[in-house]
């Protein structure tokens, strides 16, 4: 499998960039080595541009993508072997001392961004073939990737820190207060739109217009904030920008197994827009997460199942993305990152071949977010026909049809995210969308995310979770205790108080 993001600027731009101190974000171990000694070239540049995409690879920050957008959720469950502190996140018994509170990772990405951002523009007073063109190719990058971290973290956290300067010494990090969410939300925004005049149409291959964040990937999370916030007519001019291309196609569902391979084994396909790239030098956290006997989520078998894929009365037809797609129906084994090939003979991959790409964005979701926006522009036909295209290559079992041209708006939107489900299963969105869904007309559709987080609790604790979601700032997580102690500017969560 190609591999791209192998620089040979790797190993002296993780040296620049990665250096922890006592605070969220990661700072550099020298001011001078920054601002005297290493901006001088375009190559120095390219490889501080990669360094931010080094760090998504960070297996925290994976790992955190994954139980941020899936765990309080009704699609994963948990083992003898998952860490206490995802229990509590299950159990919606969630203290600022849990940690996956740690935003750390995310801010350290931040920080590398901050760092291209501010110094980058410099270099070409310095390095002479720099082009103007080739500088805003790598400003966009840093600019869509940290607007994408703060996206995470505002569908996280709700208010968080904004910090929009590099910090390279620890006398630098500053005692920061929360920002409220529209001012987060307006600096997504704000960082989407930069990257988008600047970003690059293509870098010359399919694995690099991957693993890298072409115009088409901004735009993915351009449509992706709009929906977030309710502006659908925008969210639809994004997918539109996608769309209209013919840039991107389905793989195609002739058959399970080519079908996984593709899109998930092989990675960076026909359908995807941007992938994190694993590989062998660059292993992420599945194996202990989801292959190994003690792994630590499995999904929801059962309940995944007979809400959403369906059975076949006759056991003759199937939903390619269920069972034996998605996830192991007798052991609840989550294949898109366990697997190499998938389908009723599986192959399962061995600690050294843990390297499935997380997929960030891909055309479905493009195609099922535009549907979920249409729904509300009462265009439902159009809605029903994106779905239709997803649902076809899915092989959908027509048990799982929802409505028709006649539903309503309300109808059609559940019908979208109940397909989301079952197309995006333990991608990291189905928290976000269920909240998204939830949080519309002053919180109308509440009980949808409160009956999904209590799907995989313990019954003696359902009507507390029950209770507890109906405070809206419940649905955020804490501000890690060890964040509070350190910037005395930041107060907590009100849920947490």
């Amino acid at each position: 499998m190609k591999k791209y993001l192998k620089y040979l600027f790797f190993i002296s731009v993780i040296a620049v960039l990665s250096t922890s101190c006592n605070k969220w974000l990661t700072v550099k171990p020298q001011d001078g080595l920054i601002r005297d000694d290493y901006w001088k070239s375009k190559e120095q540049f390219a490889a501080a541009v990669t360094g931010c995409y080094e760090s998504l690879l960070n297996p925290a920050l994976v790992e955190e993508l994954f139980v941020w957008g899936e765990i309080r959720a009704d699609m994963v469950t948990s083992t003898l072997h998952t860490p206490d502190d995802a229990i509590k996140i299950m159990e919606d018994n969630i203290l600022p001392s849990n940690s996956f509170t740690d935003w750390s990772p995310v801010y350290e990405t931040i920080n590398n961004c901050n760092t291209v951002l501010q110094y980058g523009p410099d270099v070409i007073n310095r390095d002479p073939t720099l082009t103007d063109s080739a500088q805003n190719v790598y400003l966009a990058q840093a600019y869509a990737i940290r607007g994408l971290m703060y996206f995470y973290l505002l569908r996280t956290f709700g208010e968080v820190p904004l910090q929009l300067t590099a910090v390279s010494t620890d006398e630098e990090v500053q005692q920061l207060a929360k920002s409220s969410k529209e001012e987060v939300y307006n600096q997504i925004i704000s960082d989407f739109k930069l990257a988008e005049k600047y970003a690059a149409p293509t870098y010359g291959s399919m694995d690099k217009d991957r693993g890298r964040i072409t115009k088409y990937g901004v735009f993915a999370m351009e449509a992706d904030a709009y929906l977030w916030e309710d502006k659908y007519d925008s969210c639809v001019i994004a997918c539109d920008s996608i769309i209209n291309t013919q840039k991107y196609l389905l793989v195609p569902g002739t058959t399970q197994t080519d079908w996984f391979n593709q899109l998930y084994a092989d990675g960076n396909s026909m359908e995807s827009i941007f992938e994190l790239q694993f590989d062998a030098q660059a292993l992420n956290p599945f194996y202990s997460m989801f292959i190994t006997s003690s792994n630590q989520y499995v999904a929801s078998t059962d309940y995944l199942t007979d809400a959403f894929y369906g059975r076949d009365p006759l056991g003759i037809k199937s939903d390619i993305r269920g069972e034996n797609g998605s996830y192991v129906p007798t052991n609840g084994m989550i294949l898109k990152y366990a697997a190499l090939a998938a389908g009723e003979e599986y192959t399962v991959r061995t600690p050294d071949e843990s390297y499935a790409h997380w997929i960030v964005y891909r055309y479905a979701d493009i195609l099922l977010m535009k549907a979920e926006a249409l729904c509300y522009l009462n265009r439902g036909q159009e809605a029903l026909d994106l779905i239709k295209m997803v649902r076809t290559r899915g092989q959908a079992l027509d048990a799982t049809i929802e409505v028709d041209e006649s539903g309503s708006a309300e109808d059609m939107a559940k019908y979208v995210l109940d397909e989301r489900a079952r197309e995006l299963a333990f991608e990291g969105k189905r928290w976000y969308d269920l909240l998204r869904y939830a949080k519309r007309d002053n919180y109308k559709n509440l009980s949808e995310l409160s009956q999904a987080a209590t799907i995989n609790a313990p019954k003696n604790l359902i009507q507390t979770i029950l209770n507890k979601y109906k405070d809206v700032n419940s649905h955020y997580l804490p501000i890690n205790s060890n964040e509070l102690q350190a910037d005395k500017k930041l107060v907590q969560n009100p849920f947490y108080k």
